[in-house]
Formats: structure tokens, sequence, C-alpha cells
């Protein structure tokens, strides 16, 4: 890790989400994507620098939505870009930290083009918070829409805790 402090950006938060994994749901997608998938959706979130900058506010934010009485969520659903872009794990860090110690009972579904096999210690470090993963790259070939939660049959869902 560099001596300066790595930001991160994002493309869009959604406080109220029912697409991006199991109930009601805040989803954020973060930029920065090395894989770049042909055929991904998302190709605007691939440039770390695009989007805006994920800031304490949003943070605070996302955990707010998280804590709501009146339209209870079940948990985050972090994308992308991709969550574990290495310039991203200390703000997904962070969050991930937050959401442990301030919502309890929530759960963490992330979706990241790597493959669990292949996650660094710092990656894997940064999945110890989350619930569902689901890896893997978008192969266009394997594009299938009866899919749930994933783009093609290669990606694989991780019931990690």
């Amino acid at each position: 890790m560099g001596s300066s402090v790595n930001r991160m950006n994002y493309h869009a938060y959604y406080p109220l989400d029912v697409v991006n994994g199991p109930g009601t749901r805040c989803t954020l997608f973060v930029s920065g994507c090395v894989h770049q998938c042909r055929g991904c959706y998302n190709k605007s979130t691939w440039r770390l620098t695009s989007g805006q900058l994920f800031t304490p506010e949003i943070e605070d934010r996302i955990v707010t939505d998280l804590q709501d009485k009146v339209i209870p969520r079940q948990g985050l659903s972090l994308s992308g870009g991709d969550p574990l872009h290495p310039q991203n794990l200390s703000a997904v860090d962070h969050l991930l930290q937050r959401i442990s110690d301030e919502c309890p009972g929530k759960n963490v579904w992330m979706w990241t083009g790597y493959r669990l096999d292949e996650l660094s210690g710092d990656q894997r470090r940064t999945i110890a918070r989350v619930n569902v993963l689901v890896d893997g790259k978008f192969v266009q070939d394997l594009y299938d829409p009866s899919l749930v939660w994933r783009g093609s049959s290669n990606q694989v869902i991780h019931f990690l805790r």
C-alpha cells in the first residue's frame, strides 16, 4: 500500500433496490474494472476516475439507509465496476467494517470479475465481511438470461457466511 489514501469513485447509489440481490436492498456501483468483459452492460464504470468521488457523506447515507426501520433493507449489494479493484479495497473495507459494526443482521452481496481462487490476500481480507460473493468475468458466449443473480454460466455464487 502506498502512503497516499486510496480514493474510490462510484457511479450510482440506489437506496432502494429489488433487482441486485434478494429482498429490498441498498446498492452501490463503484468505478474501476480491470476485466473489461466483452458485452459488459456497465462499461461506463470501467475507468477508476469515472463517476463521482465516494465521500464520507455517501458512506454515512448508506449506513443510515441500512438502519431505516420504516423501509427495512436486507443488506447492501456492491457491484461496479469491481469492488475488489485494488484501488477500491480501502474504501470498501471501511464501508464493510461500518456495516458490520453499525448495521447488525444486514447481509452483503458482492459481484466481482475476479475468481475466488485468484484473490490476493488484501482482497480475501475484504471479502471476510461479505456474505455472498458472485465471482467470475462476464463471458458473452455463456450469457444466459434465465440465470438468477449472474449474467453468464461461468460465474459462481459463493455463500461465504
